[in-house]
């Protein structure tokens, strides 16, 4: 009996050294965060976050594979204790969510007659599926069978509306679809996205250049859903009043109901009502940015261009701070643009908004004196934006353009608008019979303040015809309107000055359109021997602008000396779309890119500059897609020439002030549409996709 105790312990203890020595040999450390990361997590095994269950995706967050938000299911609040397992933010990733870009589903017309599997995945086997559109919605639901949470379903109108509260991001839908009409974006993805070839785009978002969704916004309108409306246009435009007020609405060229021999849709007139509605409803509607990334962007200019890109670049998570050289924000808009177009409390609280995001903002600091490109660098900025804008007025040349009384377009709005605002008292002498030569919006903006200054003659001298003149039409016949005398096809040719050095006359060639130019417009001739004087005791010149690089001379020797300028001053970009500069941590856009141009052109500009900013703060290529959709080039099957089963109807007129009120002040003189006529004119559209539209309107 004993022998067989002492046998059994002698046994015992053999093993019990094996299993020793094994356990040293053959160990497996496993983490102990992954077992708790999978208590937090939802227990699905859904496989909905592309791991083979939660125990994988557990392993994947610990190993640095996945974010702490990889679970679809359990949602926010589980991301940050995994977050606080792992010790790091939890909020370092948005959320994925679904979206549809196709809306022609059933208006779509059918090249053939398809009775096959009732699959997509099929029926695009077969020349890429029966509709005429190619990137079209196929009808079958396969993004609808795919989806575990039901968050989306085939609608009525016969394309796949997704429920964003439902959606988890998972990817499902988007794998499903063989058309890649179902995106799978963050909401930064969504704002930073450029147009692109392969989307459906109707014609008047191909020819914004803000890219903004207009079918949706006024769709949005028509349902009354204004405040849908208005994070529509804010997705693509953060200074919708100003653009509402000063836009020259190019989108409605290329309005499908135009085409069709009617009037185009008042598009600007919407975006406008959709803002004014915002501002008066007495809130804000809730703008969302993503988290923290711990960058800096130091952004040059607080005007149209420099105030986009800060207000994109922030809602993506990085840290902004506006350096501006005027006294407020706000550039061109508020100091090139009139009262009477713009109000500067309505730009106010504009731009308020864009600062409410967390934006920092320093006035009275001009580059170059202030603040320098290496200073910044120097202060932890990670990239700079310069919006310098086009502030150098371009003169006459001619004899006596420096009489007492001659002044730049750029330089009278300016000191006017100063001085308007409270913050100078200097003034300008106005005399009693002005001149201002130009045809563009500056030298628009100039004899319309003029007039409301109470100065009895107004000449606009301009040395082609009303038809070659680059301003917007509506602002040339308001001009008109207030009695303004246009004086075409005459080029300056000198200034007449009395004894005292002050302007009495301008002294202009008659000319004559010949052989068409470089710009496609006609060029003049001046008419031999046709000297002609017109008495005036000012004078105005408007012919352009273009920015001051003074800054560069003063940082000779540092990096910034090798910002490559072109011959017009402008900053040249290694590409038009990126908007980098040869310097990469450089990006710039607006007027200073461009040359004088467009409010929403320099939005548009800004908000690219943004998408680039942020690729190059994320240590990826700063490149844009070879399909990418810009400047003049359209997709060509989505411009028509005619458009059938359109029924006229009257376009809603803008509202503004009669000529006798609104040449009295500087009042507002273009009013909004009314509730009424919004709803009326947003019925009007044909809620144009790529190639469907609705017909008999």
């Amino acid at each position: 009996m004993t022998e067989a105790i002492l046998l059994m312990l002698g046994i015992g203890a053999t093993c019990g050294l094996i299993l020793a020595v094994a356990s040293k040999v053959f160990y497996v450390y496993e983490d102990p965060r992954i077992a708790k990361i999978e208590g937090l997590l939802a227990g699905a095994n859904c496989g909905g976050c592309g791991f083979a269950g939660c125990s994988a995706a557990a392993q994947a967050v610990v190993e640095g594979i996945a974010p702490p938000s990889v679970c679809i299911v359990a949602g926010s609040e589980a991301a940050a204790q995994v977050g606080a397992v792992m010790g790091i933010e939890s909020s370092t990733a948005e959320p994925l969510r679904s979206y549809n870009n196709c809306d022609g589903g059933n208006r779509a017309a059918d090249r053939y007659f398809y009775s096959g599997i009732s699959g997509c995945r099929a029926a695009s086997a077969l020349y890429g599926g029966r509709r005429e559109c190619k990137i079209g919605c196929l009808g079958f639901g396969d993004c609808v069978k795919s989806c575990l949470f039901d968050a989306i379903k085939v609608g009525d109108n016969g394309y796949p509306v997704v429920d964003e509260d439902k959606c988890v991001g998972c990817g499902a839908c988007y794998s499903a679809c063989p058309k890649n009409i179902i995106e799978i974006k963050t909401v930064s993805q969504r704002l930073l996205h450029l147009n692109d070839e392969l989307d459906a785009l109707a014609p008047c978002r191909q020819r914004c250049p803000a890219q903004i969704d207009i079918p949706r916004y006024i769709s949005q309108i028509k349902k009354h859903d204004f405040e849908g409306a208005v994070r529509t246009i804010r997705e693509r435009n953060p200074l919708l009043l100003s653009c509402g007020r000063v836009c020259p609405h190019p989108c409605e060229d290329d309005c499908r109901r135009g085409v069709a021999d009617d009037e185009p849709v008042s598009i600007n007139q919407l975006k406008r009502f959709a803002a004014d509605y915002e501002m008066n409803s007495g809130s804000r509607v809730p703008v969302r940015c993503a988290p923290a990334t711990g960058k800096k962007v130091a952004v040059i200019g607080g005007g149209p261009a420099g105030l986009s890109c800060a207000f994109f670049l922030r809602r993506v998570g990085h840290d902004v701070t506006i350096f501006e050289a005027m006294p407020k924000l706000g550039g061109m808009i508020r100091y090139g643009i009139p009262e009477y177009r713009l109000p500067k409390k309505v730009l106010e609280w504009e731009i308020d908004g864009i600062l409410n995001l967390g934006i920092k903002a320093f006035t009275h600091v001009k580059l170059g004196t202030d603040i320098t490109v290496e200073s910044l660098k120097s202060s932890g900025f990670d990239a700079i934006f310069l919006g310098i804008g086009a502030w150098k007025d371009y003169g006459l040349g001619i004899e006596g353009d420096n009489l007492k009384g001659c002044y730049t377009g750029i330089d009278f709005l300016t000191k006017f608008s100063v001085n308007q605002q409270g913050d100078s008292k200097l003034t300008v002498p106005i005399g009693t019979k002005c001149a201002v030569v130009g045809g563009g919006n500056t030298a628009i903006d100039c004899v319309r303040t003029l007039v409301r200054l109470g100065v009895k003659d107004v000449y606009i001298v301009y040395r082609r015809t009303r038809k070659e003149m680059p301003a917007n039409m509506v602002e040339i016949e308001a001009a008109e309107h207030e009695g303004i005398k246009f004086i075409f096809l005459a080029a300056p040719n000198r200034v007449l000055g009395d004894d005292n050095g002050q302007v009495k006359g301008l002294e202009y060639l008659k000319m004559e359109l010949g052989e068409p130019d470089a710009s496609g417009r006609r060029r003049p001739v001046p008419v031999e021997g046709s000297e002609t004087v017109i008495e005036i005791d000012m004078l105005i010149t408007a012919i352009g602008q273009g920015p001051d690089i003074s800054f560069k001379d003063k940082e000779e020797g540092k990096r910034i000396s090798e910002l490559k300028t072109t011959r017009w001053d402008t900053i040249d970009s290694v590409d038009p779309i990126t908007l980098q500069s040869n310097i990469p941590y450089i990006f710039s856009a607006g007027d200073a890119a461009t040359g004088a141009s467009l409010v929403v052109e320099a939005i548009g500009g800004g908000r690219r500059a943004a998408r680039s900013i942020d690729l190059f703060l994320k240590g990826e290529p700063v490149v844009a897609a070879e399909s990418t959709l810009f400047g003049k080039k359209k997709i060509s099957e989505s411009i028509f020439k005619t458009v059938p089963g359109v029924k006229k109807t009257k376009r809603t007129p803008l509202p503004e002030l009669p000529v006798k009120e609104r040449i009295k002040s500087f009042v507002e003189a273009d009013l909004v549409i009314s509730e009424k006529d919004a709803i009326f004119e947003s019925g009007r559209c044909l809620s144009c996709c790529r190639l469907c539209y609705n017909q008999d309107q």
